[in-house]
């Protein structure tokens, strides 16, 4: 019998075109006609999602995404679900459904992928990609765990232009499609810590900068946020005129999580580096355990579901 595959399609990339002059979507079923059969070696079933673009994607949508493609592995039976999602930002919605994939993860293959070019253009690589998200889903082989296969955890997409759009670099990418099968490369991620309630839609993300003030942390509590993430620098350090307002909203029970535009080490924020590094630590941020910084707010959305500081700081503190 063959593997039943559950393909959530949305609206972005991927499923552009034009029927004449109109810009069109085309449906999930449209899409799987345009995939010769010796390339659908899996029992297809397709749901539309209505999304939007993906630049413009609501936390409450990425949710949607993540929770069906769990249950459609854990109640429904699928053997594995393909998202086809908007290349923007594929990689935060991916993470958000590892985070909450649970026992889904070690029952079936949860595989997104995306297009960066329409399906009217030259040499559309949505296509290729969609046959091979579906031959990766329905190969076993995946479970536990463009042609490339990459790890949610540590895919970024590096190029905007090019079909080559994702790395995760320094890591290999975890394997790769060849004739319809997966082949292994290398290890994956461990997998991360159970989520410990609904995640916490609202959280604030901030690149920081030199002169920044801790005002502006401020008005986000004051407008509701339920935790922040800052992006720092080098080894996730931000600037000491944020340190008043970080230990203020830490002691209001709103959690600050410090990432950094540079690839760091998985290691508590404290350990990263000594001395005057270390003080955003001692005044209660939390580090980002080498997450860059938009997956490092996914992150901090599943970990609010621990309800306050010390539960997000448990969370991001256990080892994975």
């Amino acid at each position: 019998m063959a593997p039943r595959v559950l393909l959530l399609a949305t609206n972005d990339t991927l499923a552009q075109t034009r029927r004449g002059d109109t810009p069109v979507i085309a449906t999930g079923a449209e899409l799987l006609a345009g995939l010769p059969a010796q390339h659908l070696r899996a029992d297809v079933t397709v749901e539309d999602v209505l999304t939007g673009p993906s630049w413009d994607i609501s936390p409450t949508t990425m949710l949607t995404l993540a929770r069906r493609a769990r249950s459609a592995v854990t109640d429904d039976g699928f053997d594995g679900v393909v998202v086809a999602h908007g290349a923007d930002t594929v990689e935060e919605t991916a993470f958000l459904a590892d985070l909450l994939a649970g026992p889904a993860a070690h029952r079936g293959g949860i595989v997104f992928t995306s297009a960066v070019r329409r399906l009217d253009e030259l040499s559309a690589d949505g296509p290729r990609n969609l046959a091979c998200a579906i031959a990766a889903a329905a190969d076993p082989l995946l479970r536990g765990a463009n042609d490339e296969l990459h790890a949610a955890r540590w895919v970024t997409m590096v190029d905007a232009t090019g079909v080559a759009a994702f790395s995760s670099a320094p890591f290999p990418p975890v394997g790769r499609v060849v004739g319809g099968r997966v082949e292994p490369w290398g290890a994956t991620p461990p997998r991360p810590p159970a989520a410990g309630g609904e995640p916490e839609a609202d959280v604030a993300l901030v690149k920081t900068y030199p002169g920044i003030e801790g005002a502006l942390l401020h008005a986000l509590a004051d407008a509701g946020a339920r935790g922040v993430v800052l992006e720092g620098t080098g080894a996730a350090n931000v600037p000491v005129s944020l340190f008043t307002a970080i230990g203020e909203l830490t002691e209001w029970g709103i959690p600050v999580v410090v990432a950094s535009r540079c690839r760091t080490r998985d290691v508590p924020l404290a350990d990263l580096r000594c001395g005057v590094d270390a003080l955003a630590a001692s005044i209660g941020a939390i580090g980002a355990r080498g997450l860059p910084a938009a997956k490092a707010r996914v992150a901090l959305m599943v970990a609010l579901g621990a309800g306050d500081v010390a539960g997000v700081r448990a969370w991001f503190d256990d080892r994975w």
